[in-house]
């Protein structure tokens, strides 16, 4: 499972918000959806947020393991 908080960190480090996202590189509102919600994003997408943020993957998205059912 992945989980998009190091992208809502990376934002407020760069005073930006999710909004700014959909404005500047034309990202739909359900992509955002999805971002809130923990959702599939494709890599395209991942890749145009990196450039524009000028980060790396790892600053965006980050893997979190499930944890096992007894």
């Amino acid at each position: 499972m992945f989980t998009y908080k190091p992208l809502l960190k990376t934002l407020i480090d760069k005073d930006l918000k999710l909004q700014d996202l959909r404005e500047k590189l034309r990202i739909s509102g359900a992509t955002l959806a999805k971002i809130s919600k923990g959702e599939y994003v494709s890599m395209e997408t991942l890749d145009k947020i990196c450039g524009f943020l000028d980060c790396e993957i790892q600053d965006v998205i980050q893997h979190v393991k499930k944890r096992e059912r007894n």
